[in-house]
């Protein structure tokens, strides 16, 4: 089945980083938990050995790979018995570090990429607060420009990496009044004068590091901004999506190892004169379970797939993040059953895994923050579009183009209809398209004018609203576009488009 999506290389390189795993790495992690940290050697020797940054460019010092070597890197330090040492490098690689090569300035590029691609810096993501978690919009810390720095105050929690890691990409407030159009990104150097951190206490992911995160008015040069301030919340929603999968992935191949753990066990344990596995109750437990993350696992290799051919999966990677932690909880549950006593011994790989794969259903966003995301997709017709990489110029171009070949097409489809006897606007963002219909007939132009009734939709939506492939009513009730203006000019659109 693997064949599918993996090829020769992408084996050869499973077996190297297993080997690299089998021998510097698990046998240290019951140590590593114990002393709650990981040292900073290991993952410099994953460096080394070209290791991280796999779908990095060759530029920063990565291996521009395809996501599939991600997805095989995710597998395997999944598999270790260590959901702290997993988790540690996955924020590094997939959680904070993405937005700096998407959205970033080619110096930021430079300053902080090659480090967590070389394993010498540890990076972490900060969105979570004491007052807000999932809700994004709704966070408190502000980051207010003063001269050429900004000023950073208030707090973060939950941060992984926080505590002996080196800089954290910080959701922060620069405009606190505009709601998500004013959160930004914000690169904040962990060493900074006014930062403090605090390490938490956690159930589970003992060998990784958690920390409450203070600033007291710390300055950060202005030059560490991700992207385009008030573009953070936007930046998220496209990044949380790899996030999401990446967790999934994680998440089904921890039940691949508990379930080989556990079938080992069984296999050595005996009851009544036989081995466990032998016993009808047992036997049929694993093979439902080993059925359901069978399945779950193609389910979310299907989304890596998406994922690298550049589709915005929203949908499908929410779906496979909560099938897969929620299997995983499952997963560890039963297996620890089979286990019987020994199972709530920690000598027991079971027991720390059992820990370990609780937080799967809440971070990264809970299941019922999945639940409510796929309900909005497919019983509101709510559609996500994702944010454009830092190239606006280009977009803006295309858009441009694109807007210039249909004109004649549009003229001719307004013309036929009603005049609309008020003024129109589709802002497209960069660009716009202008409507007159005061006269006998409507006009159009790509003006930038004032208008009765504004519409903000994306170009795509607006296409398929010519093409009548989206019906207009829909879209406003599925928030795929938005009117400001006078609403009766709004409820014309199903006649101009007709």
């Amino acid at each position: 089945m693997n064949s599918y999506y993996f090829d020769e290389g992408h084996e050869l390189f499973r077996d190297s980083l297993r080997a690299f795993l089998l021998k510097e790495v698990i046998p240290n992690i019951d140590q590593w938990e114990e002393d709650r940290r990981i040292p900073r050697a290991v993952w410099k020797k994953m460096g080394d050995m070209g290791f991280l940054g796999l779908s990095y460019p060759e530029e920063f010092g990565g291996a521009n790979q395809d996501f599939f070597y991600d997805v095989i890197f995710c597998e395997e330090i999944a598999k270790v018995f260590s959901g702290g040492f997993a988790i540690t490098q996955a924020v590094v690689q997939y959680m904070s570090g993405p937005y700096i090569l998407k959205y970033g300035s080619q110096q930021l590029k430079e300053k902080y990429l090659p480090g967590i691609i070389s394993g010498e810096k540890i990076s972490c993501i900060g969105i979570s607060e004491p007052t807000a978690g999932s809700d994004v919009a709704n966070i408190r810390t502000t980051a207010i420009l003063e001269g050429d720095h900004y000023i950073v105050n208030g707090s973060k929690t939950f941060i992984t990496n926080a505590v002996y890691g080196d800089f954290v990409v910080c959701v922060v407030k620069t405009d606190p009044k505009a709601g998500p159009e004013g959160v930004s990104l914000l690169i904040v150097d962990l060493d900074r004068e006014g930062v403090s951190r605090t390490k938490l206490k956690k159930l589970g992911w003992h060998a990784s590091d958690t920390a409450e995160l203070a600033f007291d008015s710390v300055k950060i040069p202005k030059e560490n901004i991700i992207g385009k301030e008030g573009q953070g919340f936007y930046y998220l929603m496209g990044g949380l999506q790899v996030e999401r999968l990446v967790g999934a992935t994680m998440g089904y191949a921890a039940c691949e190892a508990a379930m080989q753990y556990t079938l080992k066990y069984m296999s050595e344990r005996s009851a009544f004169g036989r081995p466990i596995n032998k016993f009808q109750v047992l036997r049929h437990r694993m093979a439902q379970l080993a059925s359901e993350i069978e399945s779950c696992k193609q389910f979310v290799l299907y989304c890596s797939r998406l994922n690298n051919d550049e589709k915005y999966a929203v949908k499908e990677c929410s779906m496979a993040k909560l099938l897969a932690t929620e299997l995983s909880d499952k997963t560890m549950t039963q297996c620890l059953q089979s286990f019987g006593g020994y199972g709530y011994i920690e000598d027991f790989k079971i027991a720390r895994m059992f820990r370990d794969s609780r937080i799967g259903t809440i971070g990264g966003g809970t299941s019922e923050i999945m639940r409510e995301i796929i309900a909005k997709m497919v019983i509101d017709d709510v559609s996500y579009k994702q944010a454009e990489k830092n190239n606006s110029n280009t977009n803006k171009n295309n858009v441009m183009s694109n807007l210039d070949s249909i004109l004649q097409t549009i003229q001719e489809k307004a013309a036929k209809a009603d005049s609309l006897n008020n003024t129109l606007k589709f802002n497209f963002g960069d660009e716009q398209l202008y409507i007159d219909g005061t006269g006998d007939t409507n006009v159009v132009s790509a003006e930038d004018k004032d208008a009765d009734c504004q519409v903000d939709v994306g170009f795509d939506d607006f296409m398929s609203l010519i093409k009548g492939e989206l019906n207009p009513m829909a879209a406003v009730m599925g928030g795929k576009i938005k009117i400001k203006g006078d609403m009766g000019v709004a409820m014309k659109l199903q006649t101009l488009f007709s």
